[in-house]
Parts: C-alpha cells; sequence; structure tokens
C-alpha cells in the first residue's frame, strides 16, 4: 500500500470492525428493551458511511482494500456475546463500546501525527474529521454511565 494511503486504509478498517461489532451488537440486544439501542443505531449509521466514503476514496486512487480478518472479527464478536450474556446493562454496553471507541481513536490521533508532513492534505483533513466523529460517539455513550 503507497505509504499515502496508509491512513485511509485505517479509516477503512476501524469503520468497517466498528460496523461488524455494533451489528453484532445490535443483533445480540434485539429482544432485550435497552435504550442505549437508538444511539447504537445512530453511531452503526455513521460508521458505514465512514466506510463506505472510505472505500470509494481508496477505490478512486486505485488502492487495494484490505480488510480486518476473520480471527478478529470472530474474537470481537465473542467478546460481545460473553458482554452482553454477562451484564447487558446501558451502562455496561456503553463502557465496552467507549473502550473500544477509545482504541481506535487513539491509532488514529498516532497515525495522523504520523503522517501530518507526509500525508496528503485532504486525506489529513478527511482523517480529522473521522477522529472528531470518534470523540463525539465517545461523548454520546458516557451519557450511558
Amino acid at each position: 500500500m503507497d505509504e499515502n494511503y496508509e491512513l485511509l486504509e485505517h479509516i477503512y478498517q476501524d469503520s468497517e470492525m466498528a460496523c461488524f461489532t455494533l451489528e453484532q451488537l445490535l443483533e445480540d440486544l434485539k429482544e432485550k428493551d435497552n435504550k442505549i439501542k437508538r444511539i447504537l443505531e445512530d453511531i452503526l449509521k455513521e460508521y458505514q458511511s465512514w466506510k463506505k466514503d472510505t472505500e470509494e476514496k481508496l477505490e478512486s486512487h486505485n488502492q487495494e482494500i484490505k480488510e480486518k480478518g476473520a480471527m478478529s472479527k470472530m474474537m470481537a464478536g465473542m467478546g460481545i456475546k460473553k458482554e452482553v450474556k454477562s451484564d447487558n446493562s446501558d451502562a455496561s454496553i456503553a463502557e465496552m463500546l467507549i473502550q473500544g471507541i477509545s482504541m481506535g481513536s487513539l491509532d488514529t490521533e498516532k497515525k495522523i501525527n504520523a503522517y501530518d508532513k507526509d500525508t496528503d492534505k485532504d486525506q489529513l483533513s478527511f482523517a480529522k474529521k473521522f477522529l472528531k466523529f470518534q470523540q463525539k460517539s465517545i461523548n454520546q455513550l458516557k451519557k450511558y454511565l
């Protein structure tokens, strides 16, 4: 992968994993009456939009799109099922998601700092907007703690 597109690849992979995780979580909460489900659906829609936009950017530059591995998804799915089974309270779900989004946010911030001087300004701006979205999502979830 061209170094100029590693930032976009990170955003794609982060969005893809978030979509997978949120879809799995919403499926596990389907029959439950959690108040947090609405915000999860909203965050999922935004991640889906980021994934689609990033995919289009990568494809327009003829870059190969690398998805997260099946093992990562399987482990995330098992972790979600375990968490929901042991405690499906809104606070527990919010905490789990805040931890996951925070890890992605830290990675995004590191990549922005690492590529600040070397990457295209449009991509850098795109990544900074993605980081703001992640931080906004964390703040929305904190209301459920």
